[in-house]
């Protein structure tokens, strides 16, 4: 069987392949503490649980409408004018299982071989792989530490080229967990609004911020008809497993989206939209709860790893991931991350997983309960004898 050689070009997603090792280790008898997998621990929302159950009562077992039940892409396009001021309809929505697809199916409809994609660096793989994987050209922008891990302006428009045909932005950020301030957003959208390009903006963790709400580049004139919002249930409301997502983008684009989306998936689980309808028009106090928990981690975590030798990390402003710099400890970042899982039974990320400019850094995941936050920053600790003077 030969396998074609564009498949050497893709990537894959380090989290579950730690995952898969941490979990071969327990199965030898070890204890591990799970920081690398990015999923809430908490249990999906009663009320989102009680009617996907009701669906499933109701019939909704069966095939739907490629783009996404109509109610449903109706009360996203209702969010989504809300939450980020702009006017969309249910035409500009594409309902997908998980987020991934979004950024799949909008970059295979985007790029020819050769164009250039500016992107983050460190951010999540999926976007190198891709890029990688259809021929086309990589423009990574470096997130770096003393700018609070947001874009450096000046080098995002040294990258600029008639070539550029995406530039991809995520705010709250994966791994890092920066925030790009309102100020930034609008220079980028003064830099990008009048240039043959499209911007996937990924917020994805939108609503996991502590002080100062993110903002969307689509809330400045005209950029939404040129940008793809990406978005979904996984991160929000722990549904990780309902694979539930959807974009928001011009309907060009979203009839090309949903030509792949009936080639490959046909359409997302019906009963699963309607549980996310539920969670979209329902109570919001379980993500309240949930950030608020979130908080209270990132706090200890922070703290705590500051403590460690050898290790110096800055506060997140989003989502659920602490990037601590491990440069001080003498130890490459892959080495360290290794030695942590198989020494110390503590699963974390190598920083270099997400980019060149990851190198140095860990990620580790703190949706995990406090308790076991605790006790992996005490495994830390002891292992540091292997680095610290």
């Amino acid at each position: 069987m030969n396998i074609v050689k564009k498949m050497a070009r893709i990537g894959t997603e380090s989290a579950f392949e730690v995952l898969a090792k941490a979990q071969a280790l327990e199965k030898q008898g070890k204890s591990i503490i799970h920081l690398e997998i990015g999923a809430p621990d908490f249990p999906t929302p009663k009320h989102i649980v009680e009617a996907g159950k009701r669906a499933l009562d109701e019939g909704f077992t069966k095939y739907g409408p490629t783009a996404g039940l109509l109610d449903f892409r109706e009360a996203i396009a209702d969010h989504v004018s809300k939450t980020r001021g702009v006017k969309v309809g249910p035409e500009n929505v594409c309902v997908v299982p998980g987020g991934k697809p979004v950024m799949f199916f909008t970059m295979m409809a985007l790029l020819e071989e050769g164009d250039e994609v500016i992107y983050p660096d460190p951010s999540f793989p999926i976007y190198e792989s891709l890029i990688d994987f259809l021929g086309a050209k990589r423009k990574p922008v470096p997130l770096v530490e003393s700018r609070g891990f947001a874009f450096d302006l000046d080098v995002l428009k040294s990258q600029l080229s008639d070539k550029t045909k995406l530039v991809i932005l995520n705010s709250p950020a994966n791994p890092t967990g920066g925030v790009i301030s309102k100020e930034d957003l609008k220079q980028i959208a003064d830099m990008l609004r009048d240039r043959d390009l499209m911007i996937l903006s990924d917020e994805i963790y939108c609503q996991i911020y502590y002080e100062q709400k993110p903002s969307s580049i689509t809330s400045f004139e005209g950029i939404i008809d040129k940008t793809i919002i990406l978005d979904g249930f996984s991160k929000t409301y722990s549904m990780t497993g309902w694979r539930l997502g959807y974009g928001v983008m011009p309907t060009k684009l979203a009839d090309a989206v949903n030509l792949l989306m009936v080639n490959s998936n046909s359409c997302t689980a019906t009963f699963t939209q309607k549980a996310g309808l539920a969670a979209l028009q329902g109570p919001q106090d379980d993500v309240a709860k949930m950030v608020a928990e979130f908080r209270k981690r990132r706090d200890a975590i922070v703290k705590s790893l500051n403590e460690v030798p050898g290790f110096s990390c800055t506060t997140p402003a989003g989502a659920f991931y602490a990037f601590p710099n491990v440069t001080k400890t003498g130890m490459s970042s892959k080495d360290l991350a290794d030695l942590l899982l198989n020494e110390a039974g503590v699963a974390c990320l190598n920083g270099a997983a997400f980019g060149q400019h990851g190198d140095g850094y860990l990620r580790f995941s703190y949706a995990n309960s406090l308790e076991n936050i605790q006790e992996a920053i005490n495994r830390i600790k002891a292992a540091s004898k292997h680095w610290a003077k």
